[in-house]
């Protein structure tokens, strides 16, 4: 009897190892949420001027607008992933397009603050179901793992590509139409994802998942968003009570969280998928890249518009060849991986682009595009050959079964990472630039205005006489470039920190040349063969 049930599982395994039919048609309806999730967490950093002229929101709620999106989606991340894998990703994919298709149209039309905060709540909660289950389905439509690596490379491509288009779209919009039409956009794409994803995305969940934990639900949600509102608050308001309550809120938080998953027979997240050293090296080094990037990312729009004073849409369009790089390194990291290895291209990408980092510590005013776009190409290519790679790690040591968790887990890694790296990188950034000695002359309170950030410089400087506006938008500028050098420079130290950690994490860590039963096992395959005393090591149980 125990033969025949082992020859049945065998089969079944074999079946399920079976190529797909319609996996790449399955795959190009996937990446439209991704391509969509990627324009909407650019676009509205446009927008917000002509949002706040229409709604008049004070600055406490302007933050919130800007900032409630992303808390609520690195809270809920781990959560939707688990969920995801309990009943079904396609499911939990269609559930979370429709409402955000639904709350885009709500945000488009909020007449007040609170209305708009509350919209970018809830597409936070919405926007947590797409990036872990479109990941999540990839690991179960691709079971070649080659065929996995480049289905893994046009995802991030796709990523890649809608963080820049975002600004370019947005600048296009926002000079032709009013500011909701920058969620309007989402619309259509929401429609051709959910009505062609139903007929050709293949339902897939984990077989026997337990039931889903709402304590451990909450306290990942209280934990994480306590984290990264302690972390956001202090980068721009200093060390307070109330930062300091929410940090500590937040990792208590996080402490029993990890405490129960470990008690649960079926717990929301693993936590021996981070013995697998493979696993939490991509994971340390998705955290770590989008730390030291984020500085740069997130000033970089300033620099181009209030430094060099170029227009939106000119300055999406010096963005680009970032997305370019990203999306050819993305294309070709499964294959070169395969030639060289893992930790050789995850380390190099990272490498050159905390050497790029290093030379963006030569910023100024009048650094010409060619030079610009060159650094930011550099930079593309580095980090789609280093963010692809720890993504097929990341799948491929983990059983497809708990694909949407792996997933979550490394989404939750670039949340926390772009909130450190805003928050540490920001601080420099914004020390350095209220120092400034203000030319002799301004009036006191257009001085307080412009300390207070660099585009209140700019509207300072229209209130003056030509001559003294110039000279005083120039200081600030200045002083705004002396400090965006500074943070390169420190994000530079940490994405070379970074490359070192993989080079030593990623030791002997491999990606398969074949489907399983057809040649070299997976990793997770590995590790489950080797029995639970490898999992430490290596894909092959190496030390």
């Amino acid at each position: 009897m125990s033969e025949t049930t082992a020859a049945d599982r065998a089969g079944s395994a074999h079946v399920d190892d079976q190529p797909r039919p319609g996996r790449w048609l399955a795959l190009s309806v996937l990446v439209l949420a991704v391509l969509l999730v990627g324009v909407d967490a650019t676009v509205l950093g446009l927008a917000t001027p002509f949002l706040s002229e229409d709604l008049k929101p004070s600055g406490v709620q302007l933050l919130w607008i800007g900032d409630i999106y992303s808390f609520v989606i690195a809270g809920l991340l781990v959560s939707m992933g688990s969920l995801g894998d309990r009943i079904g990703r396609k499911k939990l994919l269609l559930i979370g397009s429709v409402a955000f298709g639904a709350l885009s149209v709500f945000a488009a039309y909020a007449a007040t603050p609170e209305m708009m905060i509350a919209a970018r709540a809830l597409q936070g909660v919405a926007g947590a179901t797409l990036m872990p289950s479109t990941l999540a389905l990839i690991r179960n439509l691709f079971h070649d793992p080659k065929e996995r690596s480049l289905a893994i490379g046009i995802w991030g491509a796709m990523a890649s590509a809608g963080m820049a288009v975002g600004p370019v779209l947005g600048g296009f919009l926002l000079g032709h139409f009013w500011w909701g039409s920058v969620f309007l956009i989402n619309l259509p794409v929401m429609a051709l994802l959910v009505v062609v994803g139903a007929k050709v995305i293949p339902e897939s969940r984990n077989p026997d998942p337990g039931p889903w934990d709402i304590p451990s639900v909450l306290l990942s949600l209280v934990g994480v968003v306590g984290v990264v509102y302690a972390i956001k608050e202090a980068a721009v308001h200093g060390v307070r009570w109330d930062s300091g309550l929410a940090a500590v809120v937040g990792v208590l938080a996080l402490v029993l969280f990890v405490r129960r998953q470990r008690t649960l027979d079926a717990p929301l997240l693993n936590m021996k998928l981070f013995h697998h050293r493979g696993f939490s090296g991509a994971v340390l080094a998705d955290l770590l890249t989008i730390l030291g990037l984020s500085g740069l990312v997130f000033f970089l729009s300033q620099f181009l518009q209030m430094v060099q004073m170029r227009s939106p849409l000119n300055a999406g369009l010096v963005e680009l060849p970032a997305a370019v790089g990203a999306v050819g390194a993305g294309l070709a990291a499964g294959w070169v991986a395969r030639r060289l290895s893992v930790r050789v291209v995850v380390a190099g990408g990272l490498a050159v682009v905390g050497l790029s980092l290093a030379g963006c510590m030569a910023l100024h005013a009048d650094t010409g595009t060619l030079a610009l776009c060159v650094i930011l190409f550099v930079v593309g290519v580095g980090a789609g050959f280093a963010f692809t790679v720890t993504a097929d790690v990341i799948l491929s040591s983990v059983p497809k079964e708990e694909a949407g968790a792996a997933s979550a887990v490394s989404e939750t890694a670039y949340e926390l990472g772009a909130a450190l790296g805003i928050a540490l990188l920001g601080s420099i950034v914004t020390n350095s630039y209220q120092g400034f000695l203000a030319p002799a002359g301004v009036p006191g309170p257009a001085v307080v205005t412009a300390r207070a950030s660099l585009g209140g410089a700019v509207d300072a400087a229209g209130t003056l006489p030509a001559e003294q506006g110039a000279a005083l938008l120039k200081t600030a500028q200045d002083s705004f470039v002396n400090g965006v050098d500074t943070a390169a420079g420190v994000g530079a130290v940490v994405l070379l920190g970074a490359a070192a950690a993989a080079w030593f994490l990623l030791r002997g860590q491999e990606l398969a040349d074949s489907a399983p039963g057809q040649g070299r096992a997976t990793s997770s395959e590995a590790v489950a063969a080797a029995g639970p005393g490898s999992v430490a090591g290596g894909p092959s149980g190496r030390p």
